[in-house]
């Protein structure tokens, strides 16, 4: 029987429907829910809707529970209809009345609730370090490339001199910024709804601060109606999160694209990091960048899908909310992978030396012709009229010295000051904090 159940079976073709794809994907959230349940039954023990030696016996074997999903043997059964009904049906089964006790003071909804948030920081952790990862391989590739020069574009024109310190530099300071989202990501899933139990709070003596400081959490959901209401709201900003990473990636992905075409011949990866052509030998596709931008591409639409979801909801719960779970999870997994591939292959990246020496690249330097001239007293507009006018003529003489000095720019990258911003940021998610009270709570 459903835990919700009462004497009436439920139709098949309704439950089949209803339960759909969610017990393949509670499967994620399985550690948590134990983590949920025991820190909720060591604040029940204190209200003394436990008695001691209950507790020691249900906390007992929800660790061996954890063990057993950390050790790959835990499976939800087809006759169970979730991951808490399916933890909680062990529990009773093993231990017998004292397992009936703890759902005491919750709701489905709020246990979800916790399981989710508690799912979702690890997620963010995961997420987090995998983008400094490959920030700092960025940063790496920066410092060593900092004085090989590329072209820079606008419009897809030939533009002005950049150089792979400044491109590499330029995608790691916006890992950064995106990690500014990420931590108010972090922040919004960082708060406890446990206690909150069908949106409407309990009348048990409950002690929400307790079970708060037990999973680690920096503060409480507080009012309960808006704790049921972040169902759906925590998903769409990890979602805008997840979104500006992927943002990131993809423009990254699709300027690798461009600069591994032979008409660019920028950049190469080692032939077993490309595939080739059923029909041309020649070929070296940069299928893992393709796949990146189209991956991160999808990801970006996801706030949308979820705001589509949850778009009009009255408060309370609903169940229209179950499904967020669907478009969510595969996205933190493929972002996770976008971000570990990225960082495989940038390991692996071979930089052309010497590219601004083909004459097609002389119109990069006539900015810099301009800005001598102003240097030497010539009004810029005029400056710029002269050049211009030799450039039409066919008279036009690069100078190929460059003498950049301000912040950010060819000859001061100011890596140091973005590395620093990136470690500023990194500094407040305070995953130490978070890790000590899992790890205390099934010690």
């Amino acid at each position: 029987m459903k835990i919700w159940q009462k004497n009436i079976d439920v139709n098949q073709f309704v439950e089949r429907f209803t339960v759909g794809k969610d017990r393949e994907l509670d499967l994620q959230m399985a550690k948590f829910d134990v983590l949920g349940s025991l820190a909720h039954t060591e604040m029940l023990e204190t209200i003394n809707l436990l008695t001691a030696e209950e507790l020691k016996t249900v906390q007992q074997e929800l660790k061996n529970i954890y063990a057993e999903i950390e050790a790959g043997n835990f499976t939800i059964e087809d006759t169970v209809e979730d991951v808490h009904s399916q933890v909680e049906w062990l529990l009773t089964q093993r231990i017998g009345e004292a397992g009936k006790k703890i759902h005491s003071g919750r709701s489905r909804n709020d246990q979800v609730l916790v399981d989710l948030k508690l799912f979702f920081r690890a997620c963010i952790e995961d997420m987090v370090n995998q983008t400094a990862t490959l920030f700092n391989q960025l940063i790496e590739l920066s410092n060593t490339h900092k004085d090989k020069l590329l072209p820079g574009y606008t419009h897809l024109q030939i533009a002005m001199p950049s150089s792979f310190g400044l491109w590499f530099g330029a995608y790691a300071e916006s890992l950064a910024d995106d990690m500014e989202l990420m931590l108010a990501a972090w922040k919004i899933t960082n708060k406890n709804p446990l206690g909150s139990a069908a949106g409407y709070g309990s009348s048990f003596p409950l002690n929400r601060t307790l079970t708060t400081q037990l999973l680690g959490f920096e503060s409480l959901n507080y009012n309960v109606v808006y704790a049921q209401m972040g169902r759906g709201k925590t998903e769409r900003i990890l979602a805008q999160a997840m979104s500006a990473v992927a943002a990131t990636l993809a423009k990254m992905a699709m300027d690798v694209c461009l600069f591994i075409n032979q008409n660019f011949g920028f950049i190469s990866f080692p032939p077993e990091l490309t595939t080739g052509s059923s029909i041309m030998p020649h070929k070296k596709n940069p299928d893992v960048f393709e796949l990146i931008r189209s991956r991160c591409n999808k990801i970006q639409a996801l706030p949308n899908e979820i705001a589509m979801m949850i778009t009009n909801l009255p408060s309370g719960y609903h169940r229209d909310l179950q499904l967020l779970k669907e478009n969510l999870f595969p996205a933190i997994t493929s972002l996770n992978e976008c971000l570990e591939i990225a960082t495989f292959m940038f390991q692996n990246i071979t930089i052309k030396d010497d590219i601004l020496k083909d004459k097609k690249y002389d119109y990069l330097f006539s900015v810099e012709v301009v800005n001598d001239l102003a240097l030497k007293g010539v009004p810029f507009r005029e400056a710029y009229k002269i050049v211009g006018e030799q450039i039409e003529s066919g008279t036009f003489a690069p100078s190929s010295h460059i003498h950049h000095t301000h912040e950010g720019s060819i000859g001061n990258l100011c890596n140091e000051q973005i590395s620093a911003a990136m470690q500023e940021v990194l500094s407040q998610f305070g995953f130490e904090k978070v890790n000590k009270a899992i790890a205390d709570l099934i010690a």
